[in-house]
Order: structure tokens, then sequence, then C-alpha cells
């Protein structure tokens, strides 16, 4: 009898084994899943993310080909093309329920400005739900929405391929800019204010393709 139960206590932690080994080579695949219906949920875009790697011995998460694609409204065409989000961070300050990034690698492959039949665009449409629930802006609103404290990005490393404009109603208007921004460098981001120079020199790099976009007659204008 006591033969029978250390042989079953035996399979059962050879068992718990596998799986935990099942576990670990899967986790990968099972949080992709997630953070997938977690980006439908939020945004009500669809997600499809290549890879995702979280590591359990360092502190890093890394996202490779990353797609949003534009809800009904505007086709289901492509929204944005990210081929790698890298993030490390600080372990510590986590623990503290504070954010603290110390790298974070991020290459906007494309990103495409859509306007609908109705003459709707896709930014700022698509940005009214989450507007709607903000009580805030800023590092709180963030706190109000996550739990954690936002504190800094030490080192982010930013490229940008390329804007492309998709009018649905006047395939004419299309266009296509590319921004080439290649591993720009910014340190210590804290606001919004702290990425100025980025914005400054997309539209530098966009040259008259924003200006374009503003000329396009409205809707009902004709």
């Amino acid at each position: 009898m006591m033969r029978w139960l250390f042989k079953w206590l035996f399979r059962l932690f050879l068992l718990a084994v596998v799986l935990g080994v099942i576990l670990l080579l899967s986790l990968n695949s099972i949080l992709r899943v997630v953070v997938e219906h977690q980006i439908r949920a939020q945004t009500g875009m669809d997600a499809e993310i290549g890879k995702f790697s979280f590591g359990l011995l360092e502190p890093s998460v890394e996202i490779q080909n990353l797609r949003l694609y534009n809800p009904p409204d505007f086709g289901g065409t492509p929204f944005l093309d990210v081929p790698e989000i890298h993030v490390e961070y600080d372990r510590a300050a986590f623990a503290r329920r504070e954010i603290r990034v110390t790298l974070l690698r991020f290459n906007l492959g494309e990103l495409d400005i859509v306007k609908n039949e109705a003459g709707q665009t896709n930014l700022f449409a698509l940005g009214v739900p989450l507007t709607a629930k903000k009580t805030g802006g800023g590092a709180a609103s963030f706190k109000r929405q996550t739990g954690y404290d936002f504190k800094s990005i030490d080192v982010l490393n930013v490229s940008v391929g390329k804007l492309k404009f998709i009018d649905l109603k006047n395939q004419r208007n299309n266009r296509e800019q590319p921004i080439g921004i290649e591993n720009l460098v910014i340190k210590n981001v804290k606001s919004p204010v702290d990425l100025a120079g980025l914005f400054v020199l997309v539209a530098l790099r966009g040259g008259d393709f924003f200006g374009s976009l503003l000329a396009l007659p409205k809707p009902g204008a004709l």
C-alpha cells in the first residue's frame, strides 16, 4: 500500500514538473493571446502580435510585429504596424507600484491615417471613447487607470518608418510619406513635453504631408 502511494505521489510530482515546463514554454504564447484580447477590449481594434516575450529572469518585455486594425467604420484597414517594442524596467520600482522604464525601444513601421466615407478620420474618431473615460490627464490619469505611478523613461529609442493617408471615399486623395527616423535617442522622458523635439522632427520630415491633409475638402463642402 505504501509503495503504491509513493509511486502515485512520484507520478503526480512528475506530472506537476511536466505541466510547469509546459506552462513556462507556452507562457509567452498565452500572454500574447491575453494582450491581443486586452488591446481589443481597450481600443475596439483587432490586434495581431507576431511574438511576445516576457523575461522571467530579466525585467523585460518584447513585442515583435504588432499590427492594429481599424474597426468596421474605417473598413477594417490597417492602423499601426510596429515591428518592435522592447521594454526594460526597474523591478524594484515596479514592486513599489511605480513604473520606471530604463529602456524603451519603439519602432513604428507605419501609421495609416484613414478617412471613412462619412468624412471621419480615425485619429480623431478612435480617440473619442478613450477621452470620454478620462477624468484627468497625465500621470494622475495613468495612476487611476493602472494603479501605478509613472515615473520616467530613462532612455527612449524611437524609429519611425512612414505615414500613409487612405481616403475610403476618394482613392485619388491617397498618399504616402516616408519619415525615415532611425534610432533617435531621447533621455529622461517624464511627460509629452519631453517629446516635443520628436514631434517637430516628424513634422519636418513629413514635408507637405500634413498640410495637404488639412487642405482636403471638408464633408459637405462640395
